[in-house]
């Protein structure tokens, strides 16, 4: 009986030693991990600091967008709000920069349509998105300004927007969710450009 335990035992070893070895013998079949390119650093032609500042505003941008796509205007109102002081912020940091002249007219015009956005009291949101549109073209004017990279930031137009004269907005995705419009033409729109 005892042979058949040690028997048993050895079979064991053998079967957990024979586990371990698998995937560490051929390096191709291993693990693929150390070898997947990583995800690209945002990057801009500010510095780090400055980049992250940046993205910041785009985060602040995309509440905005998010709240008009639902049609909720208190949300909307404190988003412009969070944009226009967050936009502010960066601004007063690349003053010091030799890029902030570059960049001030598309800044001054996000936080004044931001400000403006935030004033109006339009359970609709049709008063806000007066104002969403020109912030939506200085945002992209920004980012190509600052010549924001491996940030996917899609830019969508909608043609039928402000009475067919149409208008575009920023999105971190290439799915269609029309902030013009809300629930009314969820889906009205294409991907004009992207910043990658």
């Amino acid at each position: 009986m005892r042979i058949i335990y040690i028997i048993f035992a050895f079979s064991l070893l053998g079967m957990v030693g024979c586990n371990n070895n698998t995937g560490t013998g051929n390096s191709s079949t291993g693990d693929t991990t150390k070898t997947q390119p990583k995800a690209a650093a945002i990057q801009s032609k500010l510095n780090d600091t400055g980049t992250q500042m940046l993205m910041s505003v785009v985060e602040k941008y995309y509440g905005l967008k998010n709240a008009l796509v639902a049609t909720k205007a208190d949300n909307a109102d404190k988003a412009a709000l969070e944009l226009s002081a967050t936009t502010d912020s960066f601004r007063s940091y690349v003053h010091k920069d030799n890029a902030g002249a570059t960049l001030k007219p598309y800044l001054d015009t996000i936080i004044t349509q931001s400000k403006i956005a935030a004033s109006f009291k339009d359970e609709t949101c049709e008063k806000q998105r007066l104002a969403f549109g020109p912030v939506s073209s200085a945002m992209f004017g920004l980012l190509k300004a600052a010549d924001l990279k491996n940030a996917h930031v899609y830019q969508e137009y909608c043609p039928m927007a402000f009475n067919e004269k149409g208008a575009h907005w920023l999105s971190d995705d290439s799915d269609i969710k029309n902030p013009y419009f809300g629930k009314k033409m969820l889906e009205c729109g294409e991907v004009t450009d992207v910043l990658k």
